[in-house]
């Protein structure tokens, strides 16, 4: 599938399969994940994730080994595979019959999973690890929040906060709570609840640990302001923009923007 021009349509084209370099493995594609960022830069709406049209799109993907390049050992073929691979800058993206990728950004496949599913998830796991683990050190006896809870890197950091032993909270609309509450956090409805209730509500005040932010915009204002004093983390997948930081410093907490990206 390939973008001729920004905003057009991806046309079915036939390309040259690819040749496997050094450090590189000829995955043959069974599924290609699709996220936000994918249709953003479609859109070339995507600054920090550009592509030059005409391109290949697809970030994620999971497949079957074909064929290894020179200096890799970790694979053979036949291996089922996934990972976030292209789509962005010049590499070829996940949305074509072959890929050849970075034999680094592959890694084997879980065999309980489909290869939709494993197709589904390395952007979402890759931020919300990077963001909980990498970031913030999430931890047992610590009261996270995460911003989006129901939706792709919002859920998956539910539930790695939760294995990691924290008391999570996630807003969402009332639609999405049930969801929210099977993958192990206590739902807040942010349409109804404002900001000061649900701190006082879950903290008595005193904020939580971690807020973890997916939406970005006023939402990351609000994690300003549902922080914990003093030992504070906020996480923003989507600190694009202006903000005031007065909330943050009068806690005297701490911010990471994450940004993710298969090579940069």
């Amino acid at each position: 599938m390939v973008l001729e021009e920004f905003a057009g349509p991806l046309e079915v084209r036939e390309i040259e399969r690819p040749t496997p370099g050094e450090g590189q493995v000829l995955v043959r594609v069974h599924a290609s994940g699709v996220n936000p960022l994918d249709t953003k830069i479609r859109a070339g709406r995507a600054a920090h994730a550009r592509v030059r049209p005409p391109a290949v799109l697809g970030m994620d993907l999971a497949g079957q080994v074909v064929e290894t390049g020179a200096g890799v050992s970790g694979f053979t073929p036949g291996d089922e595979v996934y990972g976030l691979t292209g789509g962005v800058g010049d590499l070829q993206g996940s949305l074509a019959q072959f890929a050849a990728v970075d034999a680094r950004l592959l890694a084997r496949k879980p065999a309980t999973l489909s290869m939709r599913e494993a197709a589904a998830l390395p952007l979402a796991v890759i931020t919300a690890w990077e963001g909980l683990v990498d970031r913030a050190g999430v931890r047992a006896g610590q009261k996270v929040l995460v911003h989006g809870g129901a939706g792709g890197v919002g859920s998956v950091a539910v539930q790695i906060a939760a294995a990691r032993g924290a008391e999570v909270f996630a807003t969402a609309s009332a639609a999405r709570t049930p969801l929210v509450r099977r993958l192990g956090a206590v739902p807040i409805d942010y349409t109804s609840v404002p900001v000061e209730r649900y701190v006082a509500e879950h903290t008595g005040g005193a904020g939580f640990d971690i807020v973890f932010d997916t939406v970005g915009g006023p939402v990351l204002d609000a994690s300003f302001e549902a922080v914990r004093t003093y030992t504070g983390h906020v996480v923003s997948a989507l600190g694009w923009g202006t903000h005031a930081l007065a909330p943050l410093s009068f806690r005297a907490a701490t911010y990471s923007g994450i940004f993710t990206c298969c090579r940069c």
